[in-house]
């Protein structure tokens, strides 16, 4: 064969020069990238998990939600066979290629919130970001309550409790 289109068309090792820098193909460039080759779709869900998980790594997070959302959430953690919700508290909207992170935190007493709610939105795009590859365009932040010193934990006393019925 004397087409170069002919001969690159066969060639599965990568670039293959013909002396014209103009000519020069890779399989890849024809074929588009593998990346390339399908669409991936990531569920609000899951980016929900991601910036949850990121936001309670943070120092100072006491908890996620609000009281009511994390009264109810520690209602059903009480459920045999029921896990922790990672995602409570975090309400998110995924686009294709962008997306949006809602968090309604509860900080604890001494620290700073200002610090606090940097270092979370910092977290959460690192992680969503390195996790997924969407831009994180937004992480708004609802301070809901103060953890104080001497305050019980709301869902760690619910479940030390015994329950009611037998």
């Amino acid at each position: 064969m004397t087409d170069t289109g002919q001969q690159n068309r066969h060639e599965a090792s990568g670039p293959v020069s013909t002396g014209d820098s103009a000519r020069r193909t890779d399989g890849a460039e024809r074929r588009g990238e593998p990346g390339s080759r399908g669409r991936t779709t990531i569920a609000d869900g899951v980016v929900a998990k991601i910036a949850g998980m990121a936001a309670r790594d943070v120092p100072g997070v006491h908890a996620l939600g609000g009281g009511l959302t994390r009264a109810l959430g520690a209602a059903r953690e009480r459920v045999p066979g029921t896990a922790k919700s990672v995602s409570r508290g975090v309400k998110v909207e995924v686009g294709e290629v962008q997306t949006a992170v809602d968090l309604e935190i509860v900080v604890e007493y001494g620290v700073s919130i200002r610090d606090v709610t940097s270092a979370v939105r910092e977290s959460v795009i690192s992680a969503v970001g390195w996790m997924t590859g969407l831009e994180v365009i937004e992480v708004n932040i609802a301070v809901s309550d103060v953890k104080l010193p001497d305050e019980g934990d709301e869902e760690a006393g619910e479940e030390e409790q015994p329950p009611r019925v037998r």
